[in-house]
């Protein structure tokens, strides 16, 4: 049997950054509403292989699949809204493409052929496409564009997407284009010119969207519906308005209003199930929660840009509505001096990952601060690395480092370990995707996971060194997680502090809306017991 899955492709038009990923997001919760299979796909058209060395104040945080890929961060709103894991193939680049195309002509696979955009790029991009579909079994797939239709670099792959609407048939592929309507204060009007000029350029191409969904500052009316429907040339029922809102869980449910799931199901003909949202409304109910407020103040090098820690953001913001409470974030600079100052009315401290010595030393102001003040305190990746650094340098070993910053470190108790001394690639050396973690009875990870055995995921280069575990366990630093055969050191502890935890892997990657992860949640709780012991 031939399993046909249906592809819904989501475009974006005049500005870049309108959130076409939550669009489509949360086109895919509202189909999983109906109890359809989704899976989803995003699309980057830049060169690189991947998202792993791309610059977070540029591109946000970089999202790590279970199978070690490092993408999009779109494909974690994907993720957290469908409630599925997506595998690292799920994020297609140029860069994907064109080395793929470039190793089959090397091995003579064209048979002398001119290699071209066109057939050879444009059916590789739809070979990847295909392939998620076949693998995954999905009965929707999601295909995310990025960027902005009139990109040159995006060209290939609306190319190969509108020879898909071809080759798979009118009724199994449909277009989504995602507009911005901008409304002029002086003029005191939105404006539709920006979206017909869009979906002009995205028709030049041969595409002709199915759905227009605009986004706007504000709710905009259904005259101005109509005049878009009109110049567009889409059915008026199917021009759909996103105005902003106060959370990004609360777009599926516009949409649901606008009786986009309908729509979209009775346009490429799913038998659908009776809808169920009653578990998502509860998930934005809870995260409107106003009574206790908690604050978490997280000393990072990116907090300019929100973005560069997105699934860390989200996961407090879940853990918070499972506890029912408001989690206030406060920003830090960790290149700044980390002092009573700046900190002492915060019920927490989180130093999330990163990579480079710029703001260690804010991030080490940090942890001191914790350790004498008894204040909460969660270290994610190189946060735990920094929670062992300056452990050891207030319990005799001055002189202690990482040698990520210090080659030369007198006390190296971070460390590459020895097989990874030898791979000179970037990203050889990283511990990339999904490891077992075994956790140690009597432990705050053990009770807050209830778990012998986990699994998270990873991006890093650098371990505790083993060379010191004996010596750190002797001052008093509790190793409550490791790597099953006890060889890597996952997380860290201390009995004698209200919350001090440090974790190799990044738990913000598989926290969920309606899944908060047990240790943000953990963590919450003692933010939140240090708020009502300061406040009385």
């Amino acid at each position: 049997m031939v399993y046909l899955s249906k592809y819904i492709v989501v475009t974006g038009g005049v500005v870049s950054s309108i959130g076409k990923g939550i669009t489509s997001a949360s086109i895919g919760r509202i189909l999983r509403s109906y109890g359809v299979d989704v899976t989803a796909i995003k699309i980057d058209p830049y060169l690189n292989w991947d998202s792993g060395t791309l610059n977070p104040y540029q591109h946000g945080e970089v999202f790590v699949t279970e199978d070690g890929m490092e993408t999009d961060l779109d494909l974690g709103h994907y993720e957290r809204f469908l409630d599925v894991n997506l595998s690292g193939e799920s994020n297609i680049t140029t860069g994907k493409v064109y080395s793929s195309v470039i190793e089959h002509e090397r091995k003579g696979d064209y048979l002398g052929s001119c290699v071209q955009i066109i057939p050879h790029i444009t059916n590789k991009i739809k070979d990847m496409v295909r392939k998620i579909a076949h693998e995954t079994q999905a009965e929707v797939v999601l295909v995310e564009v990025g960027g902005t239709v009139g990109d040159i670099e995006s060209q290939p792959f609306l190319e190969a997407l509108r020879q898909l609407r071809n080759e798979e048939g009118h009724d199994n592929v449909m277009f989504v284009h995602v507009t911005y309507v901008p409304y002029l204060r002086a003029a005191g009007e939105f404006k539709t010119k920006p979206t017909q000029h869009s979906t002009k350029e995205l028709r030049s191409t041969g595409i002709i969207p199915d759905m227009i969904i605009c986004r706007s500052e504000y709710p905009i009316d259904q005259p101005l519906k109509n005049k878009i429907s009109h110049f567009c040339d889409v059915e008026r029922e199917a021009v759909i308005n996103t105005p902003d809102v106060h959370s990004i869980y609360e777009v599926p449910l516009i949409l649901n209003q606008e009786h986009v799931g309908e729509y979209i199901t009775n346009r490429i003909k799913i038998e659908a199930k009776e809808q169920d949202l009653e578990e998502w409304k509860e998930v934005v109910k809870s995260l409107k929660q106003e009574d206790y407020q908690v604050s978490v103040g997280i000393i990072g090098k990116y907090v300019e840009l929100e973005d560069a820690y997105m699934s860390i953001r989200e996961s407090l913001k879940h853990a918070a509505a499972h506890l029912g409470i408001k989690v206030n974030i406060e920003w830090i600079q960790a290149e700044e001096k980390i002092d009573e100052n700046k900190v002492s009315h915060l019920d927490s401290l989180l130093i999330p990952g990163g990579f480079g010595e710029r703001g260690i030393s804010g991030k080490l102001d940090a942890v001191r601060y914790s350790l004498q003040n008894d204040v909460p305190l969660f270290g994610i990746c190189l946060g735990m690395q920094c929670m062992v650094i300056e452990f050891a340098r207030l319990n005799g070993l001055k002189g202690a480092h990482s040698t990520e910053f210090d080659q030369k470190a007198l006390h190296p108790v971070i460390d590459l370990m020895e097989e990874q001394k030898k791979i000179k690639n970037m990203g050889g050396t990283m511990r990339l995707g999904s490891y077992p973690c075994k956790l140690k009875d009597g432990t705050m990870a053990k009770e807050a996971y209830g778990e012998n055995e986990v699994s998270e995921r990873h991006r890093h280069r650098f371990e505790l060194n083993n060379d010191y575990r004996d010596i750190l366990m002797e001052k008093g630093l509790v190793i409550s997680g490791t790597s099953p055969d006890d060889f890597l050191v996952e997380m860290i502890e201390l009995e004698e502090h209200p919350w001090f935890l440090g974790c190799q892997f990044h738990p913000e990657f598989k926290s969920r809306p309606n899944n908060a992860h047990p240790i943000f949640i953990s963590f919450l709780k003692a933010a939140l017991a240090n708020h009502k012991q300061k406040n009385g």
